[in-house]
């Protein structure tokens, strides 16, 4: 059996010169947020607790609650929305085909009847509004000539949609069934983000005209602004409505957000301004919020989640961080297993404690994309697409500055020694290199095609494998090594090749789904017919105690063996992670954690049976 015991959740996916919009439940402090093919659903009182709905086809770009928050309906670039509920895991309830392009803002009306979706679209259909449980139309919306970056429902009767753009436009609909009824041209530039606040009475949209303008919620005149001497300097890309009608956030390109009293009168004055706590580079421009009960949230173009208290703006706000793009790797270190560290493909390294979830963001001099990691606790040890190998000390939460080495040649693996870890091996197509330090000691040409390799801990024995499914085994004596054994057992490619704690086993892998753990005294097959993934294998590890191994897979699959057991006595992990698992390691002897194309670091508590 295995229990899915924490998630360390993707932020969300963001795009530069883009807004994000997100949403929540005030009911249950839920809210929610787009990665991927993914809907993230959080909890602002429960920064742990995360659940992830993964069933689009396609890129999903928005997602709300229903005003009783029993369902969810989300979208995607494909132009579908799904209406879907939470209660005893995921349940569709409808799909719609909503425009013939990508989806930007979508809101409920306030009876939960009717739903109002925007985006891009053929001809001038830029905009929808249908019944939730039917799919028919409810109206026409004619008046925008580009993309409509936003909509809104009024949440009082008499219903009105008021709507956004690219075109600079602001038109006004009357209902249902909904017709045009007028239009605004008061901004210059992208109207981003449009919002009725929750009595009614108002309107506010923002532009990348770096204006905020606020209009009647019934008539949809123009009746006053947000304050010019206190303006933005950047694109504002969203605002969100206090619950009680009286404030408002916005969030912009120049890094700040801005909380704003609106009067009675239809103007607003500056209250505070909330700068973004990171290092002021482009990835801290603010693109993202909500006002959610006492809970006001603010999301970066880096996909930092920063949760701040609305009574009292002065305390640091909570951040929550995360991987946006696949990771490639993961570490759990040795004599710190509660401590986790991960590397994604657009490579940043993150660092993660059990119980406690992100723990902080490696700085690292460069930011090249990671292909392959690996760590000892003093020393992170990483591989890109560049040719080079980083060595980068670490001390504490702190990356020291890194050493680095081209070795000429694009690294597909690397390997430590652990216990004489100035010792490395590395894998090119053609051998592999061998570091003592940021020396190379020796390039070795193997004369086949390599694809995975792994070094003994105290640096003696190599095993290397082949695109052709072989497994070579060499000793090493300073800077040369000795071929002493070819095993033959795979039909595949080899993925990873792994020794066991204690040195007495290692585990190999293929691209041809198949896994085999092995003697090293005898060289003989120790566990075979270890054949139920349905796709190739990207990792593979030992737990401490020896005793079991699991492998990762493309197929979105953890599989957990016993060495003791016939391979049929598996534990297996369905949909551990979205996309495909590529990377998977044990924590102790009863958790496994998985991480891939999701973005997402799951742990797993494990009973053998």
């Amino acid at each position: 059996m295995a229990n899915l015991v924490e998630t360390y959740a993707c932020t969300p996916s963001t795009e530069r010169g883009r807004g994000i919009l997100i949403s929540g439940d005030s009911k249950t402090n839920a809210f929610l947020y787009c990665n991927g093919r993914s809907v993230i659903i959080r909890y602002l009182d429960r920064p742990l607790h995360v659940e992830v709905y993964a069933e689009h086809a396609y890129q999903t770009t928005v997602a709300r609650f229903s005003p009783n928050g029993e369902w969810i309906a989300s979208a995607d670039v494909s132009g579908t929305v799904r209406i879907w509920g939470t209660h005893n895991g995921f349940v569709l309830k409808n799909e719609f085909r909503v425009l013939s392009g990508r989806i930007d803002d979508l809101q409920w009306s306030a009876d939960g009847m009717r739903i109002v979706a925007s985006g891009d679209g053929k001809g001038k259909s830029f905009i929808r509004a249908f019944m939730w449980d039917s799919g028919s139309n409810v109206g026409e919306f004619d008046g925008h000539s580009r993309r409509v970056l936003s909509c809104a429902f009024k949440p009082t009767r008499p219903f009105r949609i008021v709507s956004c753009g690219e075109d600079f436009l602001i038109n006004f609909y009357e209902g249902p069934p909904f017709k045009f009824k007028q239009s605004h041209r008061d901004h210059s530039n992208f109207v981003n983000c449009v919002r009725f606040s929750p009595d009614g009475n108002k309107f506010i949209t923002v532009s990348s005209d770096k204006q905020g303008l606020i209009y009647d919620g019934k008539t949809a005149e123009k009746k006053g602004e947000l304050s010019s001497e206190d303006a933005h300097k950047g694109s504002i890309y969203a605002v969100s409505w206090s619950p009680d009608s009286k404030q408002a956030v916005t969030v912009s390109a120049d890094k700040t957000a801005k909380i704003w009293t609106i009067s009675e009168d239809f103007n607003g004055t500056l209250a505070k301004t909330l700068t973004c706590p990171g290092l002021g580079g482009v990835e801290d421009m603010l693109v993202g919020c909500l006002w959610q009960n006492d809970y006001i949230v603010t999301v970066s173009l880096g996909g930092t989640i920063y949760l701040y208290s609305a009574t009292d703006l002065d305390k640091d706000p909570l951040i929550l961080c995360g991987h946006m793009k696949n990771i490639t790797s993961l570490v759990v270190l040795k004599t710190k297993p509660e401590t986790i560290l991960s590397s994604s493909y657009d490579g940043l390294i993150f660092k993660w404690l059990r119980g406690v979830g992100y723990s902080g963001k490696l700085e690292r001099q460069d930011k090249n994309q990671i292909r392959c990691l690996a760590a000892v606790d003093e020393e992170i040890m990483s591989s890109g697409f560049d040719n080079k190998i980083w060595r980068i000390p670490l001390t504490g939460d702190e990356c020291g500055e890194a050493n680095i080495v081209d070795i000429g040649s694009q690294p597909k693996a690397l390997s430590l020694a652990i216990n004489k870890h100035e010792l490395a091996l590395i894998s090119i197509e053609t051998g592999v290199v061998l570091l003592n330090g940021t020396q190379v000691l020796s390039s070795v040409e193997l004369g086949f095609t390599v694809s995975a390799c792994s070094i003994a801990p105290d640096g003696t024995e190599a095993i290397v494998g082949g695109q052709d499914g072989k497994l070579h085994i060499y000793s090493v004596n300073g800077d040369s090594l000795t071929e002493e054994a070819v095993l033959e057992k795979h039909r595949g490619a080899i993925t990873v090749i792994h020794y066991s704690p204690d040195v007495s086993m290692f585990a190999s892998a293929d691209a041809n789904r198949e896994a085999v753990v092995w003697d090293r005294v005898s060289r003989e097959v120790k566990l075979k017919n270890m054949l139920y993934h349905t796709a190739r294998i990207n990792s593979l590890a030992w737990s401490p105690d020896n005793t079991m191994v699991a492998t990762g897979s493309l197929d979105t699959c953890v599989i957990v063996y016993e060495i003791s057991k016939p391979a049929a006595s598996r534990i297996t992990i369905k949909g551990a992670n979205l996309g495909g698992v590529y990377a998977v390691s044990f924590v102790d002897n009863n958790t496994v954690v998985s991480s891939g194309e999701d973005a997402c670091i799951r742990l797993w508590e494990i009973t053998p049976q």
